[in-house]
């Protein structure tokens, strides 16, 4: 008995920016000269992403909050601390993973009094009692319900929390499971000129998403279910993908290597991976690759040699939400669904380490 994926959801805030849009009003926040707005553009246009949604985002102005992210008075002003960060996060991360996770059991069959098991994913902001408590109030959960949080894995942290729900089904098949990942990047805008930041600035958005499920039996099947786990840390990459906490929020590094090290180390480890599960990479009918952005899924595609109709979905998703974290995996099974797309296939994320995070499902 493994586990089988029975409903997705999806929410984002209500407001969205045009990239062109976020470019502009990034720029008098990170950029010093006319020849770095000039560049800030060019960077903002690359990234195939037509729109973002934020927290931080006007009703009526489509524009960050002057409240929050205010223009900097000084050399040294770093913007918001970490503390007004997180007061934001409370705000908004409850109610946005309730919203995604009312979907996912609307659409499963499954009563939200049946959970048994609550996983919580983030990497963007923390509190306590967090969101997981909004999730058992704002949807009646058991107050006996299982949670287990998975904290801090970056854009790959979704596969992560299926395999442990995977795990639980295979060891309880009553187990019913939610799933919930929220994300909340545009909190963490870094101010200043510093190239991997801007890089960041660039990518990143806000949405929620969640999965709820059980173990699989022939005769219930409602979605795909697991097949396999797969999971690969690159030795000597640990610099190379990085989040952590600072004074302003938190800071992510992405090297230029990141590429380069996907193309020489993904391909490898996948087909030794797949064919230890009876499959070959031919046989793959579906692909989710989490778009962390243009050039990591490009390396990915070539890595693979897949064809470009491998990753439209990805850059489907990506141009419409932005790169989401964890939540974005979400978006991509709900696309991959709502397609009919076939089976197998293949879920596959990169996180900090650097690690490549794959799950099979058939």
């Amino acid at each position: 008995m493994s586990f089988s994926i029975q409903g997705i959801g999806c929410s984002n805030p209500r407001f969205s920016l045009e990239q062109s849009a976020a470019a502009e009003a990034v720029s008098e926040l990170c950029c010093q000269s006319e020849e770095q707005k000039r560049l800030l553009k060019i960077l903002y246009r690359r990234t195939r992403i037509r729109k973002r949604f934020s927290v931080l985002l006007e009703p009526t102005e489509g524009a960050f909050t002057n409240e929050f992210y205010h223009l900097p008075c000084s050399e040294i002003d770093r913007g918001p601390g970490t503390a007004e960060r997180m007061k934001l996060y409370e705000s908004h991360a409850g109610q946005l993973s309730v919203q995604a996770s009312r979907k996912a059991l609307a659409g499963s069959g499954c009563e939200a009094h049946e959970i048994t098991h609550l996983i919580t994913v983030s990497c963007t902001g923390f509190f306590s009692p967090g969101s997981d408590l909004a999730l058992i109030q704002g949807l009646d959960l058991s107050d006996q319900v299982h949670r287990v949080h998975v904290g801090f894995m970056g854009c790959q942290a979704v596969l992560n929390a299926i395999g442990v729900a995977d795990s639980i089904s295979r060891a309880d098949s009553s187990a019913r499971i939610l799933i919930a990942s929220v994300e909340l990047c545009s909190l963490h805008l870094q101010y200043g000129w510093d190239p991997e930041q801007v890089v960041s600035n660039a990518l990143f958005a806000d949405g929620a998403g969640s999965l709820v499920g059980g173990a699989f039996a022939e005769g219930q099947r409602r979605g795909p279910r697991v097949l396999a786990c797969g999971s690969k840390l690159i030795a000597g990459s640990a610099k190379d993908m990085t989040w952590n906490i600072r004074d302003h929020g938190f800071s992510m590094t992405l090297s230029t290597r990141v590429p380069a090290l996907i193309d020489q180390h993904l391909a490898g480890w996948l087909d030794d991976w797949l064919g230890r599960n009876g499959l070959s990479r031919d046989q793959v009918k579906s692909w989710m690759i989490h778009p962390g952005g243009p050039r990591i899924l490009d390396a990915a595609r070539s890595a693979l040699g897949l064809p470009s109709e491998a990753t439209r979905v990805s850059l489907e998703v990506l141009s419409e939400y932005g790169n989401m974290s964890s939540a974005t995996m979400v978006f991509l099974l709900r696309r991959l669904l709502d397609e009919g797309g076939p089976l197998p296939g293949v879920a596959l994320g990169f996180g900090p380490g650097l690690t490549f995070e794959a799950v099979l499902l058939g």
